[in-house]
């Protein structure tokens, strides 16, 4: 290859990079877009908030806003109990989504074609269509206006049950079989080698249902009535008057605030995000 053909080859190339570069440059802008509204309407005045023509931009930064959030609401009590109810839920969503996912993915036993279908369809199933008896039923178990109330009805995960059996499915059989023939048991081999090895969609898993548990707001409306136990997105819904002359600076800066705890989430969860949307299957 001549001097001229491999510095054609290099100008094509760098141009490729540099193309993709400023592409993803542009769709991360527009997909930032939302967000850098929401923080620009967070600190506004309230008298600029339905202006015309409206500004990208407040035009005189104003960080007030965050500090009569807390002032108008008991944002930190709310705060506690969306972290209590989000992780308490996912810890159980876990368990029970990857035993179920175990079962149906290294376990022959009678009936399990026919139950697979049913138990993926309850992605299928609005929990609005299903709202009257499992209020019906956590109030027999005298579960209103509890956090157990959100949890108890919150931890069958369809979604995360179908990613950790289709992980558990790319894991050789032979991995079994070696430690049967050691002597181990099968909560010994879910537990020791099987769950281990799908950590990265287990984790996916996890943020996916911690995210959907912290922004609940139909169950929580429905099922939670004191004060004291709302959570985070009702305690936000509070700011809003009953005569729609809301305060928007006041609860976009309420909503920037509550991005955080979500954010610290994904920021120590995103090297297992991102190894679980890349995995591929083991080979034997």
């Amino acid at each position: 290859m001549s001097f001229h053909s491999r510095y054609s080859y290099q100008i094509k190339k760098w141009i490729k990079k540099f193309t993709f570069v400023i592409l993803v440059i542009l769709v991360s802008l527009v997909m930032l877009m939302p967000f850098g509204w929401i923080l620009g309407t967070s600190m506004r005045k309230a008298s600029e908030s339905f202006a015309l023509p409206p500004a990208f931009f407040p035009t005189e930064w104003n960080i007030e806003n965050f500090r009569s959030v807390l002032n108008a609401i008991p944002f930190f009590q709310y705060t506690w109990n969306s972290l209590f109810i989000s992780v308490v839920s996912t810890f159980f969503m876990a368990i029970t989504a990857s035993m179920a996912a175990y079962a149906f993915s290294r376990i022959e036993f009678k009936g399990k074609k026919i139950m697979f279908p049913i138990v993926i369809s309850g992605m299928m199933i609005p929990a609005q269509s299903i709202i009257i008896p499992t209020f019906l039923i956590t109030r027999a178990i005298n579960a209103i206006d509890t956090p157990w109330s959100i949890i108890l009805t919150s931890i069958y995960y369809p979604v995360g049950f179908f990613l950790l059996r289709q992980s558990m499915m790319t894991i050789p059989k032979s991995y079994d079989e070696a430690a049967y023939c050691d002597g181990a048991g099968r909560f010994t081999i879910f537990t020791k080698i099987i769950l281990p090895m799908s950590k990265s969609p287990l984790i996916v898993a996890c943020s996916m249902f911690f995210i959907n548990v912290w922004n609940e707001f139909f169950k929580a409306m429905i099922f939670l009535t004191s004060s004291s136990n709302l959570t985070l997105p009702l305690g936000i819904r509070m700011l809003n008057t009953s005569h729609g002359n809301s305060n928007m600076p006041l609860i976009t800066a309420a909503v920037v605030l509550s991005l955080i705890v979500p954010l610290l989430f994904y920021l120590f969860g995103q090297k297992y995000l991102m190894q679980g949307a890349l995995i591929s299957g083991l080979k034997s």
